[in-house]
């Protein structure tokens, strides 16, 4: 492919004219624009909120994301990893502790290390708000890439030969294909009117960071009580002390509950949820609340556009897989675009790309649907038999290092 030309910055009611215009500026958003980017294609990327880049600000999300192994390699194919890399925890082990007896104690933990399967880590643990920082930088300095914070998608006219899409400033852009990576209620999905699927669960997820005093030495842990698992992730020190983000998913009206309490109080209740594994847990940043669902397209394209990330699955926050999943979409769209770029937005490409995706990620949504629905047990024989289920499934070494594999999205290395 030719060295990329510059994306013209146009005035609103112009035309423009662009290889993908991609509908959603969050994490998966951004990814995509920096990797097709970097892969020479001109590239304008819109979302109507500005990317809020800095920790501390109002509506900043707190929110950690695990990239596993295949994922990192994306990154670095996209020009970021490097700008990431210095930020990034390494999570060595994933830990599954279950506490389902008559007090929050732990009574059966069960490790899973990366060195049973290689040398590399699971996977390396960031900041949302930070990705969002770095990725924005990245795109900066691609000049065939348009990125237009605080600017939506506003209506979506599709034909054979093109996509037709009106921004909410009025301009209007042509471009061969539409990637839609605009979110679980996607605009651009509902404009094509692909069905979807969703599951609720009556769940929310409190995500917030702590400090405590037993270092987390890199282990990623998964506390099973009831009400949805309780996950404490590495972060890098705060101020010299061990720092480590959580999602605390519980029923809706706990969460509200939760939400609402005193500082002191909710450290008090957070570290008997944990267990005390790491000892007293000290809140260190806002509390933000998520709705907990999940939801599969019933397929993953539509004319002349392709549907990424949450646009087209969403799963709960569990086993890291969410966002990976969301990479895997964008490693097999790139993947078909740099292989014949005269077939960017085709019906052959966009069907390839669903044929590729949507049996696995079906199968994944699946498999993280049955998990979070086990760890929301209340029952103490069911809570006692998910503990018995564990123990025996997990025992077993190559059960174990081919849960391992799969969870990092590979059959084997």
């Amino acid at each position: 492919m030719d060295a990329p030309a510059a994306v013209p910055k146009l005035s609103p009611m112009e035309r423009i004219k662009t290889d993908i215009l991609i509908s959603g500026g969050g994490v998966a958003g951004l990814t995509a624009a920096a990797a097709f980017g970097t892969a020479g294609f001109n590239v304008i990327c819109v979302d109507p909120a500005p990317p809020i880049t800095e920790r501390d600000a109002a509506g900043a999300d707190l929110r950690t994301t695990a990239f596993l192994q295949p994922a990192r390699d994306f990154l670095d194919r996209a020009g970021i990893w490097n700008k990431l890399a210095p930020h990034a925890s390494p999570l060595q082990i994933m830990r599954i502790v279950d506490a389902g007896g008559e007090t929050p104690e732990p009574r059966l933990t069960k490790d899973f290390n990366a060195a049973d399967i290689g040398d590399l880590p699971f996977g390396w643990n960031l900041p949302n708000w930070l990705l969002r920082r770095e990725m924005t930088a990245r795109l900066a300095e691609l000049p065939n890439v348009d990125f237009r914070p605080g600017t939506g998608t506003a209506r979506v006219f599709t034909r054979s030969r093109q996509a037709l899409v009106t921004l909410s400033d009025g301009t209007k852009v042509e471009a061969k294909m539409i990637i839609a990576a605009d979110g679980r209620g996607s605009p651009v999905r509902e404009a094509l009117d692909i069905p979807v699927k969703t599951t609720r669960y009556g769940q929310k997820a409190l995500a917030f960071a702590v400090t405590h005093p037993i270092p987390h030495e890199n282990v990623s842990t998964e506390v099973h009580r009831s009400g949805g698992p309780f996950t404490l992730v590495p972060l890098p020190d705060r101020d010299g002390v061990p720092s480590s983000a959580i999602v605390w998913m519980e029923d809706g009206p706990e969460v509200a509950r939760l939400a609402a309490l005193p500082e002191a109080d909710f450290n008090a209740e957070m570290t008997t949820r944990s267990c005390g594994l790491y000892g007293p847990l000290t809140l260190a940043s806002q509390r933000t609340v998520w709705p907990i669902i999940s939801q599969m397209a019933e397929r993953m394209y539509g004319e002349r556009t392709t549907l990424v990330a949450e646009a087209a699955h969403v799963v709960p926050p569990i086993g890291a897989q969410g966002l990976n999943m969301s990479l895997g979409d964008l490693r097999v769209l790139l993947n078909l675009a740099v292989e014949a770029p005269h077939l960017i937005g085709e019906v052959s490409m966009l069907e390839s790309y669903h044929k590729a995706r949507h049996s696995e990620v079906r199968a994944r949504v699946a498999g993280v649907d049955l998990l979070n629905r086990t760890s929301q047990i209340e029952a103490q024989p069911l809570r006692d038999a998910r503990a018995m289920g564990l123990n025996a499934l997990y025992s077993v070494a190559p059960v174990r290092k081919t849960m391992i594999q799969l969870g990092l999205g590979a059959r084997g290395r």
